[in-house]
């Protein structure tokens, strides 16, 4: 008898074949390496894929609207991505006609898509009539052994919706971008590269109506009355914000030369519950907020942990840590590492975690499998201590914070001060992460009489709203309803490479705002929160049997027929309002020979990007751009043009590349790496300029370019 395992990973097919069959050897074909096991009664073949094998393509491109599509191997879409054919050759040449299949893949929509489509056209339809699902949370040499020994049916609903989900992101994505494409060509007869999606884009509205609100702010003045007393105390007027000066004048004049009188003190304690186990969402928020690492890494990070054996599958909502993931034997694992043994010792038994209302039908909460690591990079390191002591402070105490809020009169006017400190740290002690309040109480009676140092009026202005940052862009979108817990990285990753967002606090740049705009105003409903949702729950209901993909996706269809015929209706001025907001966000200086503007311009015949003057065909000055290369906002001191980085590690050169000849490559050194010793060089990326060390990989410091000022 022969049977099959299909993995996900190589890294995944290693672990589930070292655990599953110890003996099992390590085979080549071609250049993919494959596990198998011969026992007495049958052979085993452990075989992995690479992510997706098959994409999604139009069966005829000439088709004016792409809605009859089919299932290709990526290679054939996608010539930069020969590499997987040696994957599809692998398991066509290795794993057809077997008696009996496992789809071990990751065990959520887009792992279950990937190996059902590796089954039904690799293998052949007939083998998914002989398939069963492994389930498992962690890649454990114990969970997968009961994975395998308890496998399921394959749920043709998690199937069915993530067939759905490709086939609505291909046909609004691919449809709708090229109507609007379209619309510029036919008003302009100029070819711009332009994209859109049905989560995307409701995403980027989001951002634009952030910076719409941001600029139409106006700051008003207002003062805040603060009563100065002895150790350092202030005390608030309880008016608050005061925007009215007299008003301010009639204060401080009632206040002058007046002692304070302690009205009343009330010593509170406070109950501070344990922070819920991490969710994606939740890690990605914090890691964030700890160590400045955009969600898109996180996301990264925390899956290579997992392929390791290290954390639980990371794609998760889940805030729940069931009993059956074995608390005790984890913590025991964990305990080896003396720092983790020094929070675990300090564990009430009998364990009973505090966990989120979140749930999630495939997987519990991240947490560490027990398992210690061995040797991890520098950020790999700080996520796995941080999803470590996050599970290790579920399991704390409630913490007591005592709280001191007291009232004064002076004059006639009440001001108040409070103050905290941690009576009992409970689970404070388990999470470093978390600042521990510690102030000094005031030794203050009820009708006692306290000097008054200085009455003040603090003057400032109202601030706008807060500028979007990845990880409260992720939070925000899935308050919304738009995207799922595994793509929000991602469409934002895809905002900031088409150039309509930059920086780590977004800022959206006028490309992407003018095409919101002119969308809003032609065809409302590419840019709908509602729409988007509403597909998502739609998605939803697929899963659970509810409705049927095929319904969905006609639905899907009407509503792109509907969007796009808003654009051909409006196309002329779609068109030119589109190619005008493209021109103003690729502006990058002005052209040295007429004086025009210089663009940074896409060739449709080369498929690669340049600079060109917006004076074409009358001035035909054009600047090469080197794949992967960055417009810089500093210019060159020789000639005036920008700056650009390109290359790997990333080096900075003049635009004009006859420019300052013999300079082209260099970097600018600023300072000594503290880390290696090596140069310290300016660098440039998806937030603009930074310092980084010039033994990049090997050495990963980089820093802000105002520290590096501020030490120097």
């Amino acid at each position: 008898m022969d049977e099959v395992i299909i993995c996900e990973k190589p890294r995944s097919s290693e672990k589930i074949a070292k655990a599953l069959f110890p003996k099992a050897k390590k085979k080549k074909y071609k250049k993919t390496y494959y596990w198998e096991y011969q026992g007495e009664d049958k052979r085993t073949i452990i075989i992995p894929a690479v992510g997706h094998l098959y994409t999604l393509k139009p069966k005829n491109p000439s088709d004016e609207l792409f809605f009859d599509l089919e299932w290709a191997p990526i290679p054939e879409v996608d010539k930069k991505k020969r590499y997987i054919k040696n994957y599809i050759d692998a398991i066509d040449s290795l794993a057809k006609n077997a008696d009996k299949y496992f789809h071990a893949c990751d065990y959520d929509i887009e792992g279950t898509l990937i190996g059902y489509n590796v089954l039904k056209h690799i293998c052949g339809e007939e083998a998914l009539q002989k398939t069963l699902r492994m389930k498992f949370s962690t890649l454990t040499k114990n969970d997968i052994i009961k994975a395998y020994e308890n496998p399921i049916e394959l749920d043709y609903g998690q199937v069915d919706s993530g067939i759905a989900r490709h086939v609505l992101d291909f046909i609004f994505g691919v449809n709708i971008s090229r109507s609007l494409m379209r619309s510029v060509k036919e008003s302009t007869n100029r070819f711009i590269k332009l994209s859109a999606g049905r989560v995307q884009t409701p995403a980027l509205s989001i951002l634009v109506d952030r910076e719409k609100a941001i600029r139409k702010f106006k700051p008003e003045p207002y003062w805040v009355i603060k009563a100065i007393l002895e150790d350092g105390i202030i005390a608030l007027n309880q008016r608050g914000r005061i925007f009215q000066e007299n008003e301010v004048e009639g204060v401080l004049g009632t206040c002058k030369g007046k002692d304070a009188i302690v009205e009343e003190v009330k010593i509170n304690m406070i109950t501070r519950m344990p922070p819920a186990p991490f969710n994606l969402g939740g890690l990605q928020a914090e890691a964030y907020k700890v160590f400045g690492l955009s969600p898109k890494r996180t996301q990264s990070i925390a899956q290579n942990l997992y392929l390791e054996g290290y954390i639980s599958y990371p794609r998760t909502s889940s805030q729940k840590l069931p009993k059956t993931i074995g608390y005790e034997k984890i913590l025991k694992g964990l305990s080896e590492d003396p720092r983790f043994h020094e929070k675990i010792a300090k564990l009430e038994r009998p364990l009973k975690p505090y966990e989120g209302e979140k749930e999630d039908e495939a997987h519990p909460a991240i947490h560490p499998t027990g398992l210690l690591p061995e040797k991890l990079g520098k950020y790999e390191r700080k996520v796995y201590e941080l999803i470590v002591y996050r599970f290790i402070s579920a399991f704390g105490g409630k913490a007591l914070i005592e709280s001191m809020n007291t009232k004064l009169n002076i004059g006639g006017e009440i001001f108040k001060f409070s103050r905290k400190r941690v009576a009992k740290k409970g689970w404070m002690e388990q999470y470093p992460y978390q600042k521990i309040e510690d102030e000094k109480f005031p030794e203050f009676e009820e009708g006692e009489k306290v000097p008054v140092k200085e009455i003040i009026a603090e003057e400032n202005e109202t601030k706008p709203p807060a500028r979007y940052n990845e990880a409260s862009l992720i939070k925000e979108m899935e308050k919304r309803g738009l995207g799922t817990k595994s793509t929000r990285a991602d469409i934002i990753s895809i905002l900031y490479d088409r150039k309509y967002i930059e920086g780590k606090k977004i800022r959206v740049t006028p490309l992407g705002e003018n095409i919101i705009d002119t969308l809003k105003r032609y065809c409302e409903k590419i840019t709908s929160e509602e729409l988007t949702r509403q597909f998502e729950e739609e998605l939803k209901k697929i899963m659970k049997g509810k409705t049927s993909k095929d319904k969905v996706i006609k639905k899907a269809e009407e509503e792109i027929i509907s969007i796009i015929e808003e654009i051909e209706n409006n196309k002329e001025e779609i068109g030119k309002h589109l190619y005008k907001a493209y021109q103003k966000g690729r502006i990058v200086g002005e052209c040295p020979e007429c004086g025009g503007n210089l663009l940074i311009r896409y060739s449709g015949k080369t498929k690669s990007s340049f600079v060109g003057c917006s004076s074409f065909p009358e001035c035909r000055i054009v600047y090469p751009l080197p794949k992967g290369a960055r417009i810089l906002k500093s210019k060159c001191e020789k000639c005036g043009l920008p700056l650009i980085s390109y290359g790997r590690p990333r080096q900075r050169a003049c635009l004009d590349p006859k420019c300052g000849k013999g300079e082209k490559g260099k970097m600018e050194v600023v300072g000594k790496c503290p880390e290696c010793g090596n140069d310290l060089v300016k660098r440039s990326g998806r937030y603009g300029e930074f310092i980084g060390c010039k033994g990049f990989p090997k050495c990963r410091f980089t820093a802000s370019l105002e520290e590096v000022k501020g030490k120097g």
